[in-house]
């Protein structure tokens, strides 16, 4: 584990940069991980975060986030480019799904 700082705040995280302790996340937290990813993030950005957050333990997948009505699986990847489920699953401080490599 190491530490950084992100958004003025000294985090613990992972080797692969993903929070230790998601109860320290914030929206200023997620919009400096986002940028050092080239992500801008809007409100659309943010609901697909809340989903995450809210549904973390729940065994999230790729398609459980494209069945949220928040947004389809195409959209997910124009938002969070590359491995969309990893990418935003670290933007929004929880751990990384088993689900990804």
């Amino acid at each position: 584990m190491a530490q950084k700082t992100i958004a003025g705040v000294n985090l613990e995280v992972t080797d692969e940069g993903f929070l230790v302790d998601s109860s320290q996340w914030t929206e200023e937290i997620a919009k400096e991980l986002a940028k050092e990813e080239g992500i801008e993030l809007t409100d659309k950005h943010f609901a697909v975060l809340n989903f995450i957050r809210e549904n973390a333990d729940a065994g999230l997948t790729i398609r459980k986030v494209g069945k949220s009505g928040i947004v389809d699986i195409k959209g997910f990847y124009e938002l969070f480019p590359g491995g969309p489920l990893k990418l935003s699953s670290k933007i929004a401080g929880i751990a990384k799904p088993t689900s990804c490599v």
